[in-house]
């Protein structure tokens, strides 16, 4: 039995194999709705799926695909796709260990990600699945600094062309739950360079109990994650899979690799920390 939760826990998970199709996607909208260079989900039959469910935020982004994320922290949680198995995120599950088979819409791969795993990579979907490729989201973004928004397009943002903190993967087990991913990707920005341009007033926010600081923002209409700031450290940090535009500096390192679980793995070159930055 796998089991999984959130980030707050209003939702928890109870599945058991066979698991199928278990994948990268790296589609825009998965990377806005996780706010993370892709999302990884792991296939498995609706009845061999358990769920105990908290409040809900439920977005069609397209007219096959429903994403639902906690309405408590945001997390995403798992979609039913027609004629599909019920895809799990794996960044909720605990006992997971099953590699990914494939990954899915490589040709969507932002530029400041890299596929080095040596699974097999598809354009669009793999052969065999029955589903016509779609468009890929995309923003009637214009203007200067570097734009991103949310997956209904509510919530924009501009990131300035100040200075950069820091780019970094973090792998630890807060962002894996926060954002259902292998790894979150976080821009990190002084708190004046970052401007909301629309519905700041739709985003909704949980800080972990438990946490000094981690803090997950959100869109209240869609669930994608959006920037969060910080103004007792005067920080923003903005997740990078929800940016418009091509950030102003990649991911300079991986941090708290010591929590990388079985399924997911580091690929590049990049300096890794096996906790926090410095």
């Amino acid at each position: 039995m796998i089991k999984g939760q959130c980030l707050c826990g209003a939702h928890r998970f109870e599945l058991e194999g066979p698991l199928e199709m278990v994948h990268h996607c790296h589609c825009g909208y998965c990377r806005k709705h996780h706010g993370a260079a892709f999302a990884t989900m792991v296939g498995v039959a609706a009845e061999r799926l358990e769920w105990t469910r908290g409040e809900i935020i439920a977005y069609r982004s397209s007219p096959d695909f429903v994403r639902e994320s906690c309405g408590i922290c945001g997390t995403p949680l798992p979609q039913n796709i027609p004629d599909l198995p019920m895809f799990v995120p794996a960044g909720c599950l605990e006992d997971f260990a099953e590699r990914a088979e494939f990954h899915l819409f490589a040709a969507s791969t932002p530029s400041w990600h890299e596929i080095a795993d040596g699974v097999p990579a598809f354009d669009a979907y793999p052969p065999g699945v029955g589903m016509e490729p779609q468009a890929d989201c995309s923003s009637d973004r214009s203007g200067d600094g570097v734009g991103g928004s949310c997956l209904c397009g509510d919530v924009r943002y501009v990131i300035d062309d100040g200075p950069v903190l820091a780019a970094r993967h973090c792998h630890c087990l807060r962002c894996r739950r926060a954002r259902g991913a292998a790894h979150a990707s976080n821009l990190v920005v002084p708190e004046n360079s970052l401007s909301f341009t629309a519905g700041q007033e739709e985003i909704r926010s949980f800080k972990l109990p438990e946490a000094t600081h981690f803090t997950q923002c959100f869109c209240g209409r869609c669930g994608a994650k959006v920037p969060t700031v910080d103004p007792g450290r005067e920080i923003a940090i903005v997740p990078m899979g929800g940016l418009d535009d091509p950030p102003p500096r990649s991911p300079q390192e991986h941090i708290w690799t010591a929590e990388i679980p079985s399924w997911s793995g580091v690929y590049d070159s990049l300096p890794q920390r096996v906790g926090p930055p410095e």
